[in-house]
């Protein structure tokens, strides 16, 4: 499918310019930065700003939806981010699963000199405070509802629902600040944009739906040809993103008048799927190179 295909994704909110400029203003207030991304695009979905907007804090990632991500992939990604000298961690944070690994990681890894520090200055009952970030619809909301026990942050699967900060106090040893998603300004590589869609982070109503679900299918039959034919009965033998959508309809029985496919009506469907882990564990991209990350990095 050629760039001349696809539609050029850009999306800045004002609302997003505000949080941009209420994550430096608040940075003062905590003692670390923690940015949940999503474990299915690990590298698309961190804020090549946010290195630079949190510059001085520490700063833990949390692959989250670890459980809609191929494993093996998941695994890769947290020893390449180790090696780089990043603390990260995987969750399932609707579920809860690698809480426990996360508040070691926070506790002993990411501040445990600082909390040694205030301990030996009797500065005990003094809160860890932190600062929780990352880009619309990768879970922050329900990583602070499983961090508080409790429903405080609202949880929607749309991107944008969070619109401004909230601070939440986990027991007495831990509050943390939770902003609204920001994504950056502009997507240099449309790439990252289209795997932000793929996954929910980018408004439907901006996109091209049924282009996008015929590069999702493209990306499938290339790396996950059996998951497609598990669940939707379809051999990909090679067939473009065109095809594949046509067929993916007609296997599913969405006919209109005359035996013509709904071919948007499909592409909902099979985004929906995706989004909900109904396909598979599926991860959309690898830590192939050091050169990868480095260009979508800011230090």
């Amino acid at each position: 499918m050629s760039d001349t295909e696809i539609k050029s994704i850009q999306w800045f909110p004002g609302h997003m310019a505000k949080t941009r400029r209420s994550i430096k203003e608040n940075l003062p207030l905590v003692d670390a930065v923690v940015e949940i991304i999503d474990a299915r695009i690990p590298l698309s979905s961190q804020n090549p700003e946010m290195g630079r907007m949190t510059k001085g804090k520490p700063r833990l990632l949390i692959l989250n939806k670890r459980d809609m991500a191929d494993s093996n992939v998941t695994d890769k990604w947290i020893s390449y981010f180790r090696k780089q000298g990043i603390v990260a961690v995987s969750m399932d944070c609707k579920t809860g699963k690698g809480l426990k690994v996360f508040e070691k990681a926070l506790e002993e890894e990411l501040l445990g000199e600082l909390i040694k520090t205030r301990r030996e200055k009797g500065m005990v009952g003094r809160p860890t405070r932190v600062m929780v970030v990352g880009i619309p619809n990768v879970g922050k909301s329900s990583f602070i509802n499983r961090m508080s026990g409790s429903k405080k942050a609202k949880v929607e699967d749309r991107p944008g629902v969070t619109r401004t900060k909230q601070w939440v106090k986990l027991g007495n040893h831990i509050e943390m600040l939770d902003m609204p998603g920001v994504l950056w300004p502009k997507f240099d590589d449309q790439t990252v944009a289209h795997k932000l869609a793929f996954t929910g982070a980018i408004k439907d109503d901006i996109l091209d739906i049924e282009t996008l679900a015929m590069m999702l299918l493209e990306y499938l039959a290339d790396n996950y040809p059996s998951l497609l034919l598990s669940r939707y009965k379809m051999e990909t033998n090679g067939l473009p993103g065109k095809d594949l959508l046509t067929l993916l309809g007609r296997k599913r029985g969405m006919l209109i008048s005359g035996g013509e496919v709904n071919t948007e009506r499909a592409a909902i469907m099979l985004l929906d799927e995706f989004r909900a882990g109904k396909i598979g564990n599926i991860s959309l991209e690898s830590p192939v190179s050091s050169k990868d990350i480095k260009e979508n990095e800011d230090g």
